[in-house]
Formats: C-alpha cells, structure tokens, sequence
C-alpha cells in the first residue's frame, strides 16, 4: 500500500530541513530526509565512501543506490516503531531528487501534496548553506563552488520533478520569510488536505 506523502521540495538551503522537523514532531507525521539517511551511514562503509564521493562534488547519488538506501531506511522505521504506515503522513525531503527517482517511487508514494519552498535569492541561500555548514559540521555546505555545483544540479535534475507530480499537487511557499512564518503557511495547506 503507498504511504501518504507529503513532499518538501526546494532549492538548496530553502528549509526543507527545518520544516521537516518540525514537522516530524507532530504527531501522525513521519519526517524522513534523505540527506540525513546518507549523513548517518559509516563513513568509512562502502555506501558512505559512495555518498561522500558525491557529496563533495556536488552531485547526486546514483538512483538505484540512494532508493536501496532510503527504502531500508524507512523499514528500519517501520520495524522500530517510528513510523507507522497506516496512520502516520510521511513528510519527505531530499527525494525524490530526480524524475527517475520520482517514477522509481510511483508504486510506493502516495503524494498528496508538495510544499514547494521558494527563495530566488542565490545570495541567501548561499549564506543559509554556509551557515549551517558551521553549525552542523557538513563539508558539503561548506565550499562555495559546490553550493554552485548544486544549485546546478538542483535546476538541471530536481527541478523537473515538480512537473513529473503536476501543478495541482505543487503549493508555493515564500521561503524568505522566518522560519515560523514558512510554517505558518504550510500548516494552512496542510489543515485543508
């Protein structure tokens, strides 16, 4: 049976994260980000030298592997009692990246909404980035030229995706605002689904 989803989508440093937290934190929400799956994999494992191999230039991780990972993340879920299908909105970020993920994904999600974060101020985001580079100690938000490097990765292979599930799923969310702000707005769309 798909799971109810709800989708996070943005660029880069819109806030995906931090909604998805707090998100999480309702209860009947499951928050799951794929970064943070791929964050906690052992560095040292053959799947974290993959992850870091790609994070550090910027790029993607191949679909099938980042799936493979994030479907046995999400049984982890389930078989530990944090996430229970038949009641709880799995509230995603971070994938589907791509279309090929998203149709990869078709007979497991059931999305019913994607909150889409918008913030066109490169500068800005740039700066969340490096910030919370320092804060959370991640390297790959730390070094300009990879910002730059997602952000085309963002535009050329994630961006599509909101054509893939159709605008009428797609609510636009003014990620400029405070972080309290943005959920504001988020839990309005939510209320009305």
């Amino acid at each position: 049976m798909p799971f109810r989803t709800l989708l996070l989508f943005g660029a880069p440093g819109a806030g995906k994260g931090t909604q998805g937290k707090i998100l999480g934190a309702i209860p009947d929400f499951f928050h799951c980000a794929c970064g943070d799956v791929f964050r906690r994999l052992e560095p040292d494992s053959p799947l974290g030298r993959v992850f870091r191999q790609y994070s550090r230039r910027g790029e993607l991780v191949p679909d099938d592997t980042t799936v493979a990972v994030w479907r046995d993340s999400l049984a982890r879920a389930i078989a530990g009692g944090k996430f229970h299908p038949d009641r709880d909105t799995l509230v995603l970020d971070g994938i589907p990246r791509n279309v090929a993920q998203a149709q990869m994904l078709a007979d497991t999600l059931d999305v019913v909404a994607m909150l889409f974060l918008v913030c066109r101020d490169f500068e800005k985001l740039v700066a969340r980035l490096q910030r919370r580079a320092l804060q959370e100690n991640r390297g790959d938000d730390a070094n300009v030229d990879v910002i730059r490097q997602r952000f085309t990765t963002y535009e050329r292979e994630t961006a599509p995706v909101l054509k893939f599930y159709g605008q009428a799923l797609v609510h636009e969310i003014d990620a400029t605002q405070t972080p309290i702000q943005v959920l504001r707005d988020i839990l309005r769309h939510i209320a009305k689904l």
